[in-house]
């Protein structure tokens, strides 16, 4: 009945990995090849994260 008021835990998870993916851009225009490596592998963790949550729920 009340399911509109019920937080939507991927669109955190999107959030975060739109952060992650703008960071790792960042490090990547200043040339830190290794931060960017790093960022893009966390930004990839979240997206697994957000795509069984999403198969969870339909």
């Amino acid at each position: 009945m009340f399911n509109f008021l019920k937080s939507n835990p991927s669109k955190k998870l999107r959030k975060q990995y739109d952060i992650k993916l703008e960071q790792a851009m960042l490090a990547q225009r200043k040339g830190d090849i290794k931060s960017y490596s790093m960022l893009t592998a966390e930004a990839e963790q979240i997206w697994k994260e957000i795509e069984t949550l999403e198969e969870n729920s339909s």
